[in-house]
């Protein structure tokens, strides 16, 4: 994911991503501020899936933006 994309528009990016990844909480968005490799990391242990797929899926999302 284009980080700066992120950091800029994060508290939109917020919102949506919880849409999408529901386990995710206000306090793992918070501390990821844009960061796409702590959210990779979180969406690991809160769905028990690989890094390969939750970077595959972070990229997905970023291009439905």
């Amino acid at each position: 994911m284009n980080e700066d994309k992120i950091k800029g528009q994060w508290k939109q990016l917020a919102g949506k991503l919880k849409a999408k990844w529901g386990k995710l909480t206000d306090d793992d968005l918070k501390i990821a501020e844009g960061n796409s490799e702590y959210l990779a990391g979180k969406l690991q242990e809160r769905y028990g899936i690989a890094r390969d797929e939750a970077d595959k899926q972070i990229r997905d999302f970023d291009r439905l933006l």
